[in-house]
C-alpha cells in the first residue's frame, strides 16, 4: 500500500494515520523503540507493517503483482501499491464519507501539527507531498506514471525498471481495478480488527 491507502486504513487517530504515512521511513525493529519515536507513532508504524504483510499475502494483491510484466516483476509490489492508490483516489466516495480533498488536508494538518520528531528523511518528502497534494493527485493516471518515473531515479538505489511503468496501469487497468475492489474491503476489515484488538 502507498500513502493514501495507508492513511485511510489507519483510521481517525492522528498517531495511527501519521504512523501509516511515515511507516516506510522507520527502519528496523520497534522494540525497543527507535530513538525519538513516540509509543503512539510506533503503534501506527506497526499497523502500517501489519497491513503491508496482509497485502503481500492477499490473493487479489498477488494477482495484481502477477499482471505486471516479467521485465518489471521485481518491482511489481511498488507498482501495485501506486496503482491501488490511483483506484482508491478515483473511487474515494465508495470508501469514505469525507471528501478526498478534506481528508488529505486533514492528514497534512495532523502531520504538520505533530509535536514530536518525525524521521528526518520524511521531512523533505512531506513538504513536497503537501505542496503538490500527492494524496489526491493519484486520481490522475499521468501523475502515477510520473511518480513511478521519479521513484526510478531517486527512491531506489540500484538500477531498476520502474521508468515507464505507468504504461502497465493503462494496459491492465480493468483487471487491476477488479483486484483492487476485491482487496480493499478486506484490508479495511483487517485494519479495523487490528485497531480494535489493540484496544
Amino acid at each position: 500500500m502507498n500513502y493514501l491507502a495507508h492513511a485511510l486504513l489507519a483510521g481517525a487517530s492522528p498517531d495511527d494515520r501519521i504512523g501509516g504515512v511515515i511507516g516506510d521511513f522507520v527502519k528496523g525493529p520497534l522494540d525497543p523503540l527507535p530513538t525519538g519515536l513516540a509509543p503512539g507513532l510506533a503503534a501506527g508504524v506497526m499497523l502500517h507493517r501489519r497491513i503491508d504483510s496482509f497485502a503481500d499475502a492477499h490473493p487479489a494483491f498477488r494477482r495484481s503483482r502477477g499482471r505486471v510484466s516479467a521485465a518489471r516483476r521485481r518491482v511489481g509490489g511498488v507498482m501495485v501499491d501506486m496503482f491501488y492508490d490511483h483506484f482508491l483516489a478515483r473511487h474515494w466516495a465508495q470508501f469514505s464519507a469525507q471528501a478526498l480533498g478534506d481528508f488529505t488536508a486533514d492528514t497534512y494538518r495532523m502531520i504538520a501539527a505533530h509535536p514530536g520528531p518525525l524521521p528526518p528523511t520524511f521531512g523533505p518528502v512531506f513538504e513536497r507531498m503537501r505542496a503538490h497534494d500527492w494524496l489526491a493527485s493519484y486520481r490522475d493516471a499521468a501523475v502515477v506514471a510520473l511518480a513511478l518515473d521519479r521513484m526510478a531515479e531517486t527512491r531506489l538505489r540500484r538500477p531498476n525498471p520502474l521508468a515507464g511503468a505507468g504504461e502497465e496501469l493503462l494496459a491492465c487497468q480493468a483487471g487491476l481495478e477488479a483486484d483492487f475492489f476485491e482487496f480493499l474491503p478486506d484490508a479495511l476489515a483487517f485494519a479495523r480488527s487490528v485497531i480494535r484488538q489493540r484496544g
